[in-house]
């Protein structure tokens, strides 16, 4: 069989400081799996005991590769009742012992117990915020490498399920992940959990997909992103409000759902439109790239932000009344114009 890759590197060697070139490496490295045997069908299934998992922890020292070979598989198929007696083995300052016990619990992160996988993960993260040193940091270097994987996967699934995953840039100047939830999206309340295995999203929007306390509650778990757009999700205002409390860095953008399809300079005034979507609730009440906004129902619109707020306390189907001004040059006035324009939706 062929060697766990900790102890291709450290086989032999005391507790001491791992370079940090060695740990980044061991990161990347593929995990060797450690194959359990094949049980009987009829055979019970009976958990060891305390007396046993002290025996094979004992043996991950032992001279004989096999032995520790052994005591490996054994400790891996015990499960969460190895965890804390495992843990415990890392901090004795044998080397051989302690990167063993990483490397079962590494195997343990992969455990299809979910309840198994949070026990190893917990154990990992307090080992790596510890000052074992060495040990430290290849546990560090294993949640790394898990994270990275459950991001590759969480990646793949949402994407499967409908949503938009993008890199650019936001109006701060800050990149990273753009995550769009839309019209194409097919999944649950459950499936949203997965935004938190994201690395570096930036942005998240919900686009015309309802939300309740419960979706809302998972997006306060994301954690260093920028912005989350509210677009005609029918989220509760309580619940929109304690989703604030947990994201104070993030701008929260509720509207109600209904949509113009415009575009324009967000904190300046005037509020002139730089764009209009083509067979968008504003291109069908006829307004034009140029055109500036005064008054939506006789409220003044003084920049776009404006706009986009009044905007958002309406719904789709529901009206509003616009005042625009259209053709304004140095010594002519503008053309006066009211529209009635009927509001879209968020796709």
């Amino acid at each position: 069989m062929t060697a766990a890759p900790f102890l291709t590197v450290f086989a032999g060697r005391r507790f001491g400081t791992v370079p940090a070139a060695v740990v980044a490496a061991l990161a990347f490295m593929p995990l060797a799996r450690i194959v359990l045997p094949a049980a009987a069908a009829d055979a019970p299934v009976v958990p060891p005991d305390a007396a046993q998992i002290d025996g094979w922890i004992e043996q991950l020292a032992a001279p004989q590769f096999a032995q520790r070979e052994a005591a490996t598989r054994n400790l891996v198929a015990a499960g969460r009742e190895a965890v804390e007696p495992v843990s415990a083995a890392i901090r004795q300052g044998d080397f051989e012992v302690s990167s063993r016990a990483v490397e079962i619990l590494r195997e343990l992160l992969a455990a299809e117990d979910t309840d198994v996988a949070k026990t190893a993960e917990a154990a990992l993260e307090a080992i790596a915020e510890s000052d074992d040193g060495g040990v430290a940091s290849l546990a560090e270097a294993t949640l790394d490498f898990h994270t990275l994987g459950l991001a590759e996967a969480a990646r793949e699934r949402l994407e499967m399920l409908g949503a938009i995953i993008t890199e650019g840039f936001l109006p701060s100047g800050q990149r990273g992940l753009q995550v769009l939830l839309n019209a194409s999206w097919v999944g649950t309340t459950a499936d949203l959990r997965l935004l938190a295995r994201l690395r570096g999203v930036a942005q998240v929007g919900v686009h015309g997909v309802r939300l309740d306390e419960t979706g809302l509650a998972v997006l306060g778990r994301l954690r260093g992103v920028e912005q989350v757009q509210l677009y005609g999700t029918g989220a509760p205002d309580a619940a929109v409000a304690a989703l604030q409390q947990k994201l104070p860095g993030t701008k929260v953008d509720v509207r109600k759902g209904g949509k113009l399809g415009v575009a324009g300079m967000p904190a300046m005034g005037p509020c002139t439109i730089t764009h209009v979507q083509e067979g968008s609730a504003a291109a069908r009440a006829g307004l034009q790239i140029g055109d500036v906004v005064q008054r939506i129902d006789g409220t003044p619109v003084a920049n776009f932000d404006t706009l986009t707020e009044l905007v958002g306390r309406r719904g789709p189907g529901e009206k509003i009344e616009m005042e625009v001004a259209r053709g304004g040059q140095p010594g002519i006035e503008p053309q006066r114009l009211k529209l009635t324009v009927e509001l879209g939706g968020w796709d």
